[in-house]
């Protein structure tokens, strides 16, 4: 009896382990993958933290947890520490070994933080604006494996509000004008403008509806809790002058008075705000909630932002009662066992607002905990006494502005920020999340701080470094066979602690925004630093030390250039180095002009022309530094020329302009979601700086007027390299349909290992 009993049982997990969606996730990685795992679901248990376990039976390794994220964490956690196996961004498939390792004594790992999240509204059009199904089941897949349980899920928000508009009695003329461009869709969705990159075609709600619903339901089956957006009281700007609701409610019209533009925003005009004791508001949150339901079923949690980057608020608005009216609104037309979800972001939840609303219904993103946390650090630029109160909140890390591609950590700051929080504010920290406004980059600082919950110790930066490399790039005594194994091993970690004492340690105290942005992508002039109006960006780091580690990796690149984790990593590497050495040129040639020294300054613009040219071709090995990726993903989602052509011009001015003249120019947001990408560098940033420094150089042969340095009292407003109108270079680009590959060219072992050493060689 006990025989057939276990028979029972062992038969039991095996259905499990192919009946789960645990078992389709390990087909994506390598077909064949579930059937050396068994999978234990342990649900339905009352337990106050989630775990996961690693265990063997036979010849199989066992993985069980308390949720199918929890045991997704587990299958990564076993195949970067036991196969040498790195699921990344850059590559989520691989070739699991015949005979898995086995796991001689079982491992547990647990964490309280069970609130775990995913996404910044910025995230979905720096980088998910083109997404198609396969890679958005590729992100799922991440996220899960990252122990993400409840990801911001607005693909198709948009869809909500044109259906809602349209039972209203909006044209599609007006929902056009109010709808915002796919590219742009998170601004619109944060209350910052409207319209801007439309008007939508018909045929993109349809696309967006059906991709949200595929992505909602495999977040489901794996036991997440999806964030819907809720509704704040965002409404056209022009409502007041239209509205003849499909019902003849009149009550929609009425109170004209009680809504507000809140100005502009960057030189856009903001959607208007309907003040929670406006009848309108009532109105327009059930039918917001009602098509939310209708397209996407109810949430747990609903992500709900008012006056997001709002200042000069009505003098009469009672804050706390717009708050009371929002939260009442998402638990009667929602759910009314949902919570809000609300940014921790500059003066965002105003404490006011939270001190009107109960405990336990509000959870509060502090949004970038690593650099300026508001839960009550005193060491922070953003430091709240009372933080959130007696409100839960979620440590997140930001990381990332604009996606601008960069190599960019806080190591020392996130480990210190947690820690801290951990031990002083712990009460009401109910889990952590990552907020980054753009994805795919430096994932080193994502596997770092989804592993910190499930880590019980203190970890030792060092030592945990040398783990992420060898499993980032499977080196174990077999990976150097032609060179001695320790000697070459330890040029990996000398290249990796120069980078993670330098460049991944932005220190307490620069408070810049994501990466050290790369010169090359800065508009040209003699005073050049960063490439965005607000970065922030503060030297922190000797350039010199990512060329060290560009040059130690180069060396030893032959033995792993069969990783593909390391030939993306080395691309990226080199990439940085070249940027780096680009901005000591710069310096030089701008010395050089000012000391009217004409041969040096010939020989460093052309050294520093050469460098962008040389990061072009390096970044053409690798199809995630390649426009040509974007764009394509744009034109691939259009259905007609039309459309086609429309997405790709929200794709170029995104990662450009970004607006108009004026929004570029006074709104200051050009160049803010700028990309060290090949094509772009070429097409885009090269010839700015070409122009202009050709300019220069005509000034020092005497054929233009000099331009004026230091204190000269000789002002030439009109001078060439002082009236450049920029804008007018800029948009042809964004204009064009200059067709870019998105696949690789050339080996990036070979052409990073040519380009460093001709660098080096002067």
């Amino acid at each position: 009896m006990k025989r057939h009993l276990l028979t029972l049982i062992f038969l039991a997990t095996t259905l499990l382990s192919f009946a789960s969606p645990i078992s389709d996730l390990l087909e994506r990685i390598d077909k064949g993958a579930s059937r050396k795992f068994a999978i234990e679901l342990k649900a339905g248990v009352a337990d106050a933290k989630d775990y996961f376990e690693l265990d063997q039976r036979g010849n199989r390794v066992v993985v069980r947890g308390n949720t199918y994220v929890n045991i997704a964490v587990g299958i990564n956690w076993y195949l970067k520490y036991y196969c040498g196996i790195h699921l990344s961004w850059n590559q989520m498939h691989a070739s699991l070994p015949a005979v898995l390792p086995a796991v001689t004594k079982p491992e547990r790992h647990e964490t309280d933080l069970t609130l775990r999240y995913d996404f910044n509204y910025c995230t979905f059009s720096y980088s998910m604006a083109f997404w198609d199904w396969e890679r958005w089941q590729e992100e799922i897949d991440w996220m899960a494996l990252h122990g993400i349980n409840m990801p911001l899920a607005a693909v198709g928000h948009e869809c909500v509000w044109r259906n809602m508009m349209l039972r209203m009695g909006y044209s599609e003329e007006e929902v056009g004008k109010f709808i915002a461009g796919p590219a742009f869709l998170a601004w619109w969705e944060m209350n910052n403008l409207e319209g801007w990159g439309g008007p939508l075609p018909l045929n993109w709600y349809k696309q967006q509806e059906a991709l949200q619903k595929r992505i909602l339901a495999r977040m489901k089956q794996l036991g997440m809790h999806p964030v819907l957006p809720g509704y704040s009281g965002m409404c056209p700007s022009f409502e007041s002058q239209v509205g003849k609701p499909a019902d003849g409610d009149a009550s929609v019209n009425s109170g004209e008075n009680n809504q507000s533009s809140l100005q502009l925003w960057n030189g856009f005009t903001r959607p208007g705000v309907i003040m929670p004791n406006d009848a309108r508001f009532d109105k327009f949150a059930s039918l917001f909630y009602q098509e939310t339901k209708r397209l996407y079923g109810t949430a747990d949690f609903y992500s709900i932002d008012p006056f997001h980057e709002a200042s000069n608020l009505p003098a009469d608005l009672n804050i706390g009662e717009a708050g009371k009216a929002i939260l009442k609104a998402m638990k009667e037309y929602g759910n009314e066992y949902s919570t809000w979800v609300v940014q921790g972001w500059s003066e965002n939840p105003r404490p006011e607002m939270l001190d009107a609303l109960p405990n336990g219904d509000v959870l509060v993103l502090d949004l970038f905990s690593e650099c300026r946390p508001q839960y009550g650090a005193k060491n922070s630029i953003w430091h709240r006494p009372q933080g959130y109160g007696e409100h839960d909140w979620a440590f997140c890390m930001l990381e990332n502005f604009g996606a601008n591609i960069g190599m960019h950590g806080r190591i020392d700051q996130l480990l210190n920020n947690y820690y801290t929080a951990r031990r002083d504010f712990s009460s009401h920290m109910k889990g952590w999340g990552f907020t980054m406004e753009g994805s795919e980059t430096n994932p080193i600082m994502y596997e770092l701080m989804s592993e910190l919950p499930w880590i019980n110790d203190k970890i030792n930066r060092d030592a945990w470094v040398k783990k992420y490399v060898d499993a980032r790039y499977g080196i174990t005594d077999q990976t150097f066979p032609t060179v001695d194994h320790h000697s070459a091993a330890n040029g990996i970690y000398a290249a990796w602690s120069a980078l993670i004492n330098g460049i991944y340690n932005c220190p307490d105290g620069n408070n810049q925004q994501g990466p050290s942005e790369s010169i090359f992508c800065s508009r040209p002039s003699l005073e050049c630093f960063q490439a965005s109006s607000w970065s922030k960006m503060m030297g922190y780091y000797d350039p010199n030390t990512t060329m060290t580690a560009a040059m130690l990796l180069t060396a030893l690149a032959p033995a792993l250039k069969d990783n593909d984790n390391f030939r993306y990593d080395l691309v990226d590497i080199c990439r940085q180095a070249i940027a780096d050495r680009g901005r000591i040129v710069y310096n030089q040639l701008v010395a050089d002009f000012k000391s009217f020294d004409r041969s040096s300054f010939k020989a460093h613009k052309k050294e520093f022309l050469d460098l962008i040219l040389k990061q072009d071709s390096l970044l053409a090995t690798r199809s995630e530094f390649r426009v040509g990726r974007w764009i394509n993903q744009a034109r691939s989602i259009g259905s007609t020329q039309a459309e086609k052509d429309l997405y790709e011009w929200n794709a170029r001015v995104q990662i450009t302009t970004w607006g108009n003249r004026y929004c570029a120019d006074t709104g200051g947001l050009r160049d803010y979601a700028h990309k060290e990408w090949n094509g772009l560098l070429r097409d885009f940033y090269y010839p700015r700086w070409t122009y202009y420094l050709d300019i220069l150089e005509q000034e020092l042969d005497g054929k233009l007027p000099v331009l004026p340095v230091g204190n000269s009292s000789w002002q030439t407003p009109d001078n060439p390299a002082l009236t450049v109108d920029w804008y007018a270079m800029e948009e042809p680009w964004t204009l064009s349909h200059s067709t870019y590959a998105t696949e690789a060219e050339g080996d990036p072992i070979d052409t990073a290992t040519r380009i460093i050493k001709s660098i080096n060689k002067k």
